[in-house]
């Protein structure tokens, strides 16, 4: 009698509106993402001016780029197995205060040096804000609606890319490039109270853990009938949880339920990252190169953080329907013809600003995408740290692109070779989830989601 009651305050909540701190979570989430979205765009905005003001060439450029990003993979490493131990909101508070002091440090950066020094201090700190904002949001959504709210929530990254050039094009003339880093450093310090007086944390973390029972009841009776829909399988989750701290979670990421779809998603992951920050990196320097001021290349970097929120949106409502992986596949595609379109149309004002359009389309479409996948492709107990390792491995390919589109550059000698190459990863990717989606079948993927219980059961 008591599991028929359960079941049907479920379906009454799966088919009403989501409770108030459901939605205060994604919007949270939402702002954690785009502090992270707003540090990565600040560096390639404000690269033309660091290389007049300290005589750079792109090849010291690049330590300068790949610095923040090597911050970002350690942390990622780190704080994931962190925030399986510890909670997803503490993390979180945590990775904001050392991002924030960090950024404000960089602003005071006296040279090269230093600076690449507190890039890495703030990539660190950083490290562990993303993926925890995800798979918090993950756990929080409703899960009839769960793969689009979470794909808006993480809108934040994409807008808070664009919001970077709109704030790098406002400040620099007036505070020059220590305003960008001072604006970055700011956000996450004000969000961070505000992140722990009122972001929830996660009822499936919280299950079956004595020391967190009275946290759990408040947070409960602040979700009200929705928390039984979001609870589903949590005891056997709990259960399996036990089993995988006895284990180590890499027993449950590369264990016969996950092994390949980890290896295939840590590839698109990587290779995703690696052409996106090659691309974010030294796209506005080709700009500059070819004759176009720094307030303008930044209006047409900010183009491609715009066309990935409105491809995620798509892919979001396509996963919906067909296999996850092939969705994504395709998406890759779309990004690949328009990333080799991007040296073609350099010269040509009206056109280069459609083909950075597409190519954020169909590349940062695919990676949020990709976000959503990871966040609903494993067991609660090994959740934060599936999401942060992918990621973790997504920022190593994103320290070698951003490393190394200078020396790209610099071998093809033609801006239109060296796109080509760029495109080459995304086929990779794309070719990865071609076999994923063999690998699993739409029935496979929702079969194991009811068994373990994961985002999108």
């Amino acid at each position: 009698m008591h599991a028929n009651t359960t079941a049907d305050v479920a379906a009454r909540t799966e088919a009403g509106r989501p409770a108030a701190v459901q939605i205060l979570t994604l919007v949270l989430c939402f702002l954690v993402v785009a502090a992270d979205g707003f540090d990565v765009a600040c560096v390639s905005y404000v690269a033309p001016l660091l290389k007049k003001l300290w005589t750079l060439t792109p090849a010291t450029l690049g330590p300068i780029f790949g610095a923040g990003l090597f911050g970002l993979a350690v942390g990622s490493f780190v704080f994931g197995p962190l925030a399986d131990r510890i909670g997803r909101k503490r993390v979180i508070v945590i990775s904001l205060l050392l991002f924030g002091a960090g950024s404000l440090a960089c602003a005071a950066a006296p040279s090269a040096g230093w600076l690449i020094v507190l890039r890495f201090a703030t990539g660190a700190g950083l490290g562990g804000a993303m993926p925890n904002a995800i798979t918090l949001s993950s756990e929080f959504a409703p899960p009839r609606n769960r793969a689009l709210l979470v794909t808006l929530m993480f809108c934040g990254f994409t807008l808070g890319l664009a919001f970077g050039g709109v704030v790098a094009s406002l400040l620099i003339p007036s505070f020059g490039w220590q305003g960008v880093f001072v604006f970055g450093g700011l956000f996450p310090l004000v969000l961070a109270p505000c992140i722990w007086i009122w972001l929830p944390e996660s009822l499936r973390f919280m299950a079956g853990k004595p020391r967190y029972a009275s946290e759990a009841q408040r947070v409960t009776r602040r979700l009200g009938d929705a928390s039984h829909a979001l609870l589903q399988g949590t005891h056997a989750e709990a259960n399996d949880a036990g089993d995988a701290r006895r284990e180590r979670v890499t027993s449950v990421l590369f264990g016969p339920r996950y092994r390949a779809g980890t290896v295939l998603l840590w590839i698109a992951f990587f290779c995703t990252l690696w052409v996106y920050y090659q691309i974010s990196s030294w796209l506005p320097l080709v700009i500059t190169g070819a004759g176009i001021d720094p307030v303008h290349a930044a209006r047409v970097g900010a183009m491609m953080p715009l066309g990935g929120t409105i491809g995620s949106l798509v892919n979001a409502r396509l996963m919906d329907r067909h296999n996850p992986f092939l969705v994504l596949a395709a998406s890759y595609a779309i990004a690949a013809a328009a990333i080799a379109a991007i040296g073609v149309s350099i010269h040509l004002p009206s056109l280069i600003y459609c083909s950075v359009f597409v190519a954020g389309y169909g590349l940062s479409g695919a990676q949020t995408a990709a976000n959503v996948l990871v966040a609903g492709f494993y067991t609660t107990a090994a959740r934060a740290t599936g999401v942060s390792w992918a990621l973790g491995v997504g920022r190593i390919g994103s320290i070698f692109g951003s490393m190394t589109g200078g020396a790209i550059l610099a071998l093809f000698g033609h801006v239109e070779l060296a796109f080509i190459a760029f495109a080459l990863p995304v086929v990779l990717a794309g070719v990865s989830m071609v076999i994923a989606g063999r690998c699993y079948p739409r029935g496979s993927l929702d079969h194991a989601r009811t068994q373990s219980a994961p985002v999108g059961h």
